[in-house]
């Protein structure tokens, strides 16, 4: 049961973080999206620090890791979360979610560009096939180029923004508790957000007055369920298991986000959307490394059995 309680685990996050998708939907067609997104993500900071304040594990940062804190802030917090509201607010939940599955090929081009790691052929044609399922589904349905939206564009750069930070993270976890990183990471993007929505949102504050019970519901789902425990949890479990793993259950959140949206929401799902999943899904899996991993250590083990 050990042994399988990572994976378990795993499925749990990319079920909720699915699921997160048409809440935060919901939220932005409710409130202004950068007022709510803003008050989201603070609330989910304060949560994370009470979790590891629970573990004591919350302590003041030594001066060289501020560097790593304000730029994982800004790319992995402020934008990416930035343009995830202003993106759920102008295209459908359904399309959120499939451009959002380009999380691992796009991080995968990053360590490239900034670690110099070399390109395989798999790899080009895992980016090929993901990128091309990114095209199928927002330029499908017959619309062609009129039928894509700026909206669909914020859910790029969004998703591009934490690909980034996701370079500075990994180079944050050697010296500093990811966890921790989290936490702070969460609460200056928040505030960073917070001063943006009065810039952006003259009525943001005004807009809260459109509260309900639901409403508060569904924030509360998405703040401490998926932002703040889903990433400490994921964070966790990502050390047991390792990222080229972790990557193929990243594809299991796309699937949830479809399913949630068609749920949650009554949004429809064309064939064009699940072509567009086919196509990332192999995308993920080849485009981040994850199966020549796998393959790596299939043959290590046939290795060590044949010895």
């Amino acid at each position: 049961m050990q042994r399988i309680k990572p994976y378990i685990l795993l499925i749990f996050v990319m079920m909720i973080w699915g699921f997160n998708v048409p809440l935060i939907k919901m939220l932005v067609g409710t409130f202004e999206p950068v007022t709510i997104t803003a008050f989201r993500i603070f609330i989910a900071s304060l949560v994370v620090f009470l979790i590891l304040g629970r573990m004591g594990k919350v302590h003041w940062p030594a001066i060289y890791h501020w560097k790593f804190i304000l730029g994982g802030g800004l790319f992995n917090v402020f934008f990416h979360h930035l343009f995830l509201g202003l993106g759920a607010a102008g295209t459908s939940a359904v399309h959120t979610g499939i451009i959002l599955g380009l999380g691992p090929i796009l991080t995968a081009i990053m360590s490239v560009i900034f670690f110099r790691r070399g390109l395989s052929f798999l790899r080009v044609l895992g980016i090929a096939t993901g990128t091309a399922g990114v095209l199928v589904t927002v330029l499908g349905g017959g619309g062609g180029v009129s039928g894509f939206v700026l909206g669909d564009l914020y859910i790029f750069l969004s998703i591009t923004a934490q690909a980034f930070s996701f370079i500075l993270v990994s180079r944050a976890g050697r010296d500093m508790d990811p966890l921790l990183l989290t936490g702070y990471m969460q609460l200056f993007g928040s505030l960073g957000l917070l001063v943006t929505s009065f810039l952006l949102e003259p009525a943001g504050l005004a807009s809260l007055a459109n509260v309900n019970v639901t409403m508060i519901v569904v924030f509360l789902l998405s703040a401490v369920g998926a932002t703040a425990v889903g990433h400490l949890v994921y964070n966790n479990t990502i050390t047991k298991i390792g990222p080229a793993e972790a990557a193929i259950f990243l594809n299991l959140n796309t699937f949830f986000s479809i399913v949630g949206s068609a749920v949650i929401l009554g949004e429809p799902i064309y064939y064009y959307h699940w072509l567009g999943l086919l196509l990332i899904v192999p995308g993920v899996l080849m485009g981040s490394g994850a199966l020549e991993e796998m393959i790596r250590k299939r043959r290590k083990s046939v290795a060590e059995v044949n010895k």
